[in-house]
């Protein structure tokens, strides 16, 4: 792992910035807390002042890719809204949950380093 990475990595102790999983020393993200976007054809960054390790975490790639370039505020409503969308959408959802397989709690949505990183 190079060093700017391990730096990233060290920061959580190897924990995913937002769901908290252990990750390994390969496979995972650095993502921008605060989102950068990337003409996809030009590459060309969009608020390229956020392109710093302060703005860098370490995330697992099923985070990362779910969140792409949104902003954490809108994400988290995103991931509120997945409860909605799977009882309405997926009938193995619904059926496991008649079932008792699945408990719905009315809790809001918090990111591990919301509980694990104290300022």
């Amino acid at each position: 792992m190079n060093k700017n990475r391990k730096l990233i990595w060290e920061k959580t102790n190897g924990h995913c910035w937002y769901c908290g999983i252990k990750l390994g020393e390969k496979g995972w993200h650095i993502d921008h807390v605060e989102p950068v976007k990337r003409n996809l054809v030009t590459g060309e960054m969009s608020k390229p002042e956020r392109d710093s390790n302060e703005n860098k975490v370490p995330a697992c790639a099923s985070c990362n890719l779910n969140k792409h370039s949104l902003p954490l505020e809108t994400w988290r409503e995103v991931i509120k809204g997945y409860v909605t969308s799977l009882n309405r959408d997926s009938t193995q959802y619904k059926v496991a949950k008649r079932y008792g397989l699945i408990e719905e709690k009315p809790i809001e949505v918090r990111f591990w380093f919301e509980e694990n990183m104290k300022h």
